[in-house]
């Protein structure tokens, strides 16, 4: 009950002067609007990346390029004469890999793709081998997935993205209907399950075609990427080594030479997308933390202008019996409230910038819990600390001069 009344008095004095109140809490309300709107960008762009590397990846796989993770200059410019990834490559992996349930070759390229009328000018056209049914990222939402016989067959079959089919077949359905690929006819059998968008492009403008059938769209010179699957989640890393050591076999690589080839796991490509959005999130803290200290400052100075304001009223208390301890509470209290309102004020704004932006623009925004409690525990710490001296001035006020003073 001491702490209601505490309270109270706390919002009568700061509604008894309500500009100055709001100029106070202004630094506050910035500087949680600022933690919650990036954090909930950042969390939402983590999730998104997160989600399209593992549907692209997998959890339990992981590919083999040319080149692998290209950093720097240095970097492309050393993979640049590596040799193209090729099906002998994928024959030397399924034969040694005794860890490996499933070997897939994949290339992919761009082009236009026509129904009718209809007409898409830049489509991804990935072409695969037999074993793609075995990868859990490959799906049908109507109709099915190419079966291993027309892969290997190379038939000009197809199964489409989710916008590709909604696109180029607006009031019927696709399955069955033949769709043209750079001007060569193909038999649409499914449609995969929608995707969504990652900022704001879509990731369901694709077809997927047998290997042999896209080699003899573009050629067969294009190098190839391996999707390699374990034959249990946890031999993930024994895979990965087998892989390698087959690779290098077929390559006829010394003990000596570099690995001209590159291995990308779903961990690899997270872990530098964290390294990434930790770099944001410190200097993101920083900016904050700044921000906080000098709406804590703010609210040390108005307090104490308050407190010389006061001086009567904290004169008057101390005389009918309030004690230092008193006083030094209810002069806390109110640099708590104020400082709490502006961060409950900060979090609404926050977080409604945060839907808004979720809503309206092509970058992810996801409210987090946990940013909320801690926006709301930072600025009752700020209030906490930044009115402690000028709640401590109250509580060491002499009664007798206070009123003396204010006379």
């Amino acid at each position: 009950m001491l702490i209601l009344e505490m309270v109270r008095v706390a919002g009568s004095a700061i509604w008894a002067n309500k500009l100055r109140s709001f100029l106070t809490i202004l630094g506050n309300i910035v500087a949680i609007t600022s933690i919650i709107t990036l954090v909930s960008l950042i969390q939402g762009i983590t999730d998104e990346v997160r989600t399209v590397i593992l549907s692209e990846i997998g959890a339990d796989a992981f590919l083999v390029d040319r080149r692998g993770l290209v950093m720097s200059e240095e970097d492309l410019e050393r993979t640049r004469s590596h040799p193209r990834i090729t099906l002998a490559d994928a024959d030397a992996v399924r034969r040694f890999g005794t860890s490996v349930t499933a070997v897939m070759a994949e290339a992919d390229r761009n082009a236009e793709v026509r129904y009718r009328e209809h007409v898409l000018d830049s489509v991804n056209v990935r072409g695969v081998t037999e074993e793609f049914g075995r990868f859990p990222t490959f799906n049908a939402a109507t109709g099915r997935l190419l079966t291993p016989t027309e892969v290997r067959r190379k038939r000009n079959v197809a199964v489409i993205g989710w916008a590709v089919a909604d696109r180029l077949f607006p009031a019927v359905d696709p399955v069955d209907r033949t769709i043209k690929i750079r001007g060569v006819p193909f038999r649409v059998v499914g449609v995969s399950r929608p995707q969504g968008s990652m900022f704001g492009m879509s990731q369901d403008e694709f077809a997927i075609v047998p290997l042999g059938a896209f080699q003899r769209l573009f050629g067969s010179r294009s190098s190839l990427n391996l999707r390699i699957r374990p034959r249990d989640p946890d031999e993930v890393d024994a895979a990965i080594g087998e892989t390698t050591l087959a690779l290098r076999i077929e390559r006829r690589l010394k003990a000596t030479e570099e690995d001209n080839f590159g291995i990308l796991t779903s961990d690899t490509a997270l872990g530098l997308f964290n390294q990434a959005t930790a770099g944001i999130f410190a200097v993101l803290v920083g900016v904050v933390g700044l921000a906080l200290v000098v709406a804590g400052i703010v609210i040390m100075n108005i307090m104490l202008m308050a407190v010389s304001e006061r001086t009567k009223e904290i004169g008057l208390r101390k005389a009918l019996g309030a004690r230092r301890q008193d006083i030094l509470n209810q002069m806390l209290a109110e640099s708590v409230v104020l400082s709490l309102m502006g961060g409950i004020a900060g979090t609404a704004l926050g977080a409604a910038a945060a839907l808004l932006l979720d809503r309206f623009a092509p970058v992810p925004a996801s409210v987090q819990p946990w940013s909320v409690i801690l926006a709301i525990t930072l600025t009752a710490v700020v209030g906490l600390f930044f009115g402690l001296y000028p709640a401590a001035r109250a509580a060491a006020l002499d009664p007798i001069d206070a009123l003396g003073r204010s006379d």
